[in-house]
């Protein structure tokens, strides 16, 4: 096995350092290209999000090389992004062969994630594997590697409950919503607020199928540029009156000191709407929504306290998932290991093979240009069949010799096995 990874992440590195190692998309792919140029790695993938940097790839050969390898990693990464050696290799891990596998599992199942059992890692992993293939630094053994890590992946998320309970606000916001409605694509939201909460309110009742989703913030080029990524709209906290009669679902989350919506507020916006359900969550502290909203007939209000009980439920039923999911890694690696070994055995059977074809087809020439001379057809083919024989058994004989001399008793013992021999020697 001739694989390795080699990175930092959230649990050895701050993210000070994080931000130094990180690679931007648009320069990663000259970044493979000078890693397996500059360097021995023969085959190499660079994968960088805000919480890892990792570069896999696969060991040189010789025993030496292969020993300096880490060294080799962490020296390239210190040159390419202009970072001291020391600082690379103190918050650095370096693991190889079955380990390295057993790690981009755990890395694509959302195991070793800082939110646990978080899906947004596999894609991050498939586009990292799609440079290194579009560059052709991934071949083979990076190939089967990602792809075994792609399946492991599939097969965890399937067969256990790693990914469904919410363990973030967010996550557990839009989960309520979800309960509370019982088609969330028909509901209108809106977000008060643009920071990285809000952000991930967005992504998820994005994913969930809202499609009208309005932004307000203080600052109008933040919630421009929020709304873009989610083709939602963009709006002032000023503007929040004019819009909140349309909205099904509310989401709060600023750092404003002082409520942004009051109960009069949430009042008419319910006349405006006939007294239909409205559903709001308030993340903020100090809140953003008056407490006194909770009050009324027609409104579902929750704080962050109400979610704590939802994400740490949702917290122990990953922490569960995961223990199963580990043992699901385990069981995988051996299967590939199994299956690694065997292709290494397809090598070794298809050399022996061609030797020995080569062999027959020699003896044949001769035995075919003696027969071409006049030679008795039953002569010829004893001495075929004898030639033939001896040539074949040549190897193993010497080989049986050898170790039956030397006293090596393992060897022997797979030898007879390999050519199913009965006697002791």
């Amino acid at each position: 096995m001739t694989l390795f990874v080699f990175g930092i992440n959230h649990t050895t590195a701050p993210i000070d350092v994080r931000e130094k190692l990180a690679f931007a998309p648009e320069i990663t792919a000259s970044a493979l290209q000078q890693l397996v140029s500059q360097t021995a790695i023969s085959e190499a993938a660079i994968l960088s999000t805000c919480n890892r940097t990792e570069v896999y790839g696969r060991l040189p050969a010789d025993p030496k090389q292969s020993e300096e390898c880490n060294l080799v990693v962490a020296q390239w990464l210190a040159n390419f992004h202009q970072v001291a050696l020391d600082q690379v290799q103190h918050h650095s891990y370096f693991q190889q062969a079955d380990q390295a596998v057993k790690h981009m599992m755990r890395v694509a199942s959302g195991l070793d994630s800082m939110v646990l059992g978080e899906p947004q890692i596999l894609g991050q992993l498939k586009s990292s594997f799609s440079v290194a293939r579009q560059e052709k630094t991934a071949t083979s053994h990076l190939i089967r590697m990602f792809q075994s890590a792609f399946n492991m992946a599939k097969y965890v998320r399937t067969h256990t409950a790693i990914g469904e309970n919410p363990v973030s606000v967010a996550f557990a916001a839009v989960t309520m919503a979800k309960q509370i409605f019982a088609r969330l694509e028909d509901q209108s939201a809106l977000l008060i607020g643009a920071g990285e909460t809000i952000e991930l309110v967005a992504r998820h009742l994005h994913d969930a199928g809202v499609k009208k989703i309005i932004v307000a913030n203080r600052t109008l080029a933040r919630a421009e540029d929020l709304a873009l990524e989610f083709n939602a709209q963009a709006i002032l906290l000023s503007d929040i009156p004019d819009h909140l009669a349309a909205a099904d679902i509310v989401i709060s989350s600023t750092a404003s000191q002082l409520p942004i919506l009051g109960k009069g507020a949430v009042e008419r916006a319910l006349r405006q709407r006939k007294h239909k359900l409205m559903f709001m969550v308030d993340i903020a502290v100090p809140r953003d929504i008056e407490a006194e909203v909770d009050e009324l007939d027609d409104v579902y209000l929750f704080t962050v306290d109400d979610l704590k009980d939802v994400i740490d439920e949702g917290m122990r039923s990953r922490q569960e998932a995961a223990k199963t999911a580990e043992v699901m890694i385990e069981e995988g690696l051996v299967t590939y290991l199994e299956s690694e070994r065997s292709l290494d055995a397809v090598g070794s059977i298809r050399g022996y093979r061609q030797s020995m074809e080569a062999l027959r087809d020699d003896e044949l020439d001769r035995a075919m240009a003696k027969l071409a001379k006049g030679e008795d057809a039953q002569v010829v083919m004893q001495r075929l069949a004898r030639d033939l024989t001896n040539k074949m058994m040549h190897a193993p004989t010497v080989q049986l010799k050898k170790a039956s001399a030397l006293g090596d008793d393992q060897s022997l013992a797979l030898l007879q096995t390999m050519f199913d021999l009965n006697k002791t020697l």
